[in-house]
């Protein structure tokens, strides 16, 4: 979640007001308890409570009416892109400092309908949840929103086009020979806004099969992306939501990927939900139920919520929660504005096992989110 308000910045004197600058921040606190967890050897993993927070805090200087430049610090594992979340007495512990890092850096250009950034700044991808893309998770490269008047025949549900190039990984060679994520998306609204549709494209190259430089092979991932939401209602408030995934790549030759994972390569989110967060004591409701498959999406850009899978039995940060089936429940309510409880509750299940035994497990999650 993130709130925004212009704040006074100090020029000549105390009492000056700069009106281009703005911060924005939020802190968040979370309870967190994880149970009934296996893994793929059939041990069951230790029950696990956490107490956790997250602190960020960004600024956005606009140079004119149409140039920008800003950049946003986070708490958190400076090696996980994942996880801006620290664990009250973990890593370093005895109440050592916390780490943190730039998580946003960009100059952006905005007119007549084209929004342009370069540098490192949230992903322009229309979605629903996290199930393919993580939120905490900023790109680094040229990303551009294009909505064209003649593709905008209702100026209150426009028509766009989302374009970017973004590098994953560098090796100081010619361009082709980067790790990389090209996107491509189409959005807009019909029926008075009551029909969403935002269908994309996403080619990721020379992917490491495993994250932060420990992978054993690279492969390549060609994602087919449908997205809809259905609103209900004269409100407004219930909306019924669907995005499907299909890579279109072929890996029944690549020697590298497990037999059974070979032709895992579609995934979907169904998902319903009633209410908003805007004002004082409104409240949301929210049910989704996932089905992953382990090469529809690359699993350490996506979310790291529904289980405790990760990657830490290789010494990599980040999680590998893909190859899964499961439910999240979800209730909120707003205290205030800018300030709100969420309960979460999730049960996951692995669909192929690579071991003896499928993986499972359940969290519950209760999040304090404050917005200044």
């Amino acid at each position: 979640m993130l709130l925004t308000y212009c704040h006074p910045a100090v020029g000549q004197s105390d009492t000056t007001h700069h009106p281009n600058l703005k911060f924005t921040g939020d802190f968040r606190f979370r309870i967190e308890h994880d149970w009934n967890s296996r893994n793929q050897n059939g041990i069951k993993r230790a029950d696990r409570s956490r107490l956790r927070y997250r602190f960020r805090f960004g600024v956005h200087f606009s140079i004119d009416g149409h140039s920008s430049f800003g950049g946003r610090i986070r708490s958190g594992n400076l090696n996980d892109q994942q996880g801006p979340h620290v664990t009250l007495g973990g890593d370093p512990g005895e109440f050592g400092l916390v780490r943190v890092g730039f998580e946003k850096l960009f100059y952006q250009f905005v007119q007549k309908g084209i929004t342009a950034w370069v540098g490192k700044n949230s992903i322009p991808l229309k979605k629903l949840n996290e199930l393919f893309w993580n939120d905490n998770v900023y790109p680094e490269g040229i990303a551009l929103k294009f909505y064209p008047q003649w593709l905008s025949k209702n100026p209150k549900h426009p028509a766009g086009i989302h374009i970017g190039h973004f590098i994953v990984n560098s090796r100081n060679r010619t361009f082709p020979k980067d790790s990389y994520l090209q996107i491509i998306q189409l959005t807009g609204g019909f029926l008075e806004g009551r029909l969403n549709l935002f269908p994309g494209f996403y080619r990721f190259k020379n992917i490491g099969n495993y994250p932060d430089g420990k992978q054993t092979f690279e492969m390549d991932y060609s994602i087919l992306h449908l997205g809809s939401q259905v609103i209900l209602g004269r409100n407004d408030q219930a909306r019924i939501g669907l995005e499907f995934y299909q890579n279109l790549e072929d890996y029944s030759a690549h020697d590298s990927i497990p037999e059974p994972l070979k032709k895992e390569t579609s995934g979907f989110v169904l998902s319903a939900e009633y209410g908003k967060l805007k004002k004082k004591r409104d409240w949301l409701f929210s049910l989704s139920y996932a089905n992953i498959q382990k090469f529809s999406i690359v699993d350490y850009f996506a979310q790291n919520d529904w289980s405790r899978w990760d990657y830490g039995h290789i010494g990599a940060a980040g999680s590998r929660i893909s190859n899964f089936q499961g439910f999240e429940i979800k209730i909120a309510y707003a205290i205030a504005k800018n300030f709100n409880l969420n309960l979460r509750a999730y049960h996951v299940e692995q669909l192929k096992k690579i071991g003896s035994f499928k993986e499972n497990g359940n969290r519950i999650r209760l999040d304090l989110n404050i917005g200044f």
